[in-house]
């Protein structure tokens, strides 16, 4: 299978971003070719045979990245896989790109590998980047319904088929969005503990923009995915978890600003999943109402 790797930067790790291309070169097996995408800002220096794509504004996570997905033309169709990775992130194994290609090889069905995030200092990976709600044991490997934005690896056949990611999401749940929209089509999503990404630990909270872009991208996620009848059931939950973890007041209301934002600015083309679907993602344990 011919990889490709796509990552997208703002420029301000130069440092980072050459440790993470040349753990990508340095990957076992045939070469991946990267391109970087600089996301409203300048690519630093990179190493030769890495391709740079200049943007002359932020077009956020999703925007970002499907440049990049073009970058490798139509749908990414120059290569069989795409990786997508944080440009403070980290390929310590060798083999990540190896088990890449047995794993989509042996599995026609297999349409995303999401990969273990760990901490480069502690090891330690956090809760919030297990992609299942049993995510005590982040060492064992599952299938999962959604995956790591900057830690995975998507069949670009996947692309072809149901779409890239939701460009005006700009930032927070454009994964779930092509998920759902994957598993909808039949095919799977793995999650990898044997496939690392070293990456700080950080919080989500620590963007400006997270509360009401999470609040407001949940409501166009459930509005463009969800059968009618569970839009309201999942996003009741979503608001009763959202206020029994205590917000602080300036945060509550920006969350709050972004459930109404989210009602009442278009989504983009609504195709709700199937009820086989829904059945599908309950059996894989998580079923789409949390």
């Amino acid at each position: 299978m011919k990889l490709g790797a796509v990552i997208i930067t703002m420029g301000n790790r130069p440092e980072e971003l050459r440790a993470l291309l040349d753990s990508v070169a340095g990957q076992d097996g045939d070469r991946i070719e990267a391109v970087v995408v600089g996301n409203g800002a300048p690519v630093p220096d990179v190493p030769a045979g890495v391709r740079t794509v200049e943007l002359p504004e932020n077009l956020g996570i999703p925007g970002g990245r499907n440049v990049g997905i073009e970058a490798f033309g139509p749908s990414g169709a120059d290569v069989d896989a795409l990786l997508f990775l944080d440009d403070d992130g980290l390929l310590p194994l060798k083999d990540t790109a190896e088990l890449c290609r047995q794993a989509f090889e042996a599995d026609p069905g297999l349409g995303i590998i999401s990969f273990r995030i760990a901490d480069p200092d502690t090891g330690v990976t956090q809760r919030r980047h297990v992609p299942r709600l049993r995510a005590s044991d982040p060492m064992r490997s599952s299938r999962v319904t959604t995956f790591l934005g900057g830690a995975n690896a998507v069949r670009t056949k996947v692309i072809a088929e149901v779409g890239p990611l939701p460009g005006q999401f700009f930032y927070a749940h454009e994964e779930t969005d092509l998920a759902w929209r994957a598993l909808d089509a039949g095919w799977m999503i793995d999650y990898r503990a044997d496939m690392v990404l070293n990456h700080p630990t950080t919080a989500p909270s620590r963007h400006a923009v997270y509360h009401r872009m999470v609040a407001r991208n949940r409501v166009w996620l459930a509005r463009r995915n969800l059968p009618a009848p569970l839009v309201p059931v999942y996003l009741g939950v979503w608001l009763l978890l959202t206020l029994l973890r205590k917000p602080s007041g300036p945060a509550l209301k920006a969350w709050f600003g972004g459930f109404r934002e989210g009602w009442s600015t278009p989504c983009g083309t609504r195709r709700p999943m199937k009820w086989r679907t829904v059945w599908r993602l309950t059996r894989l344990g998580r079923p789409p109402v949390i």
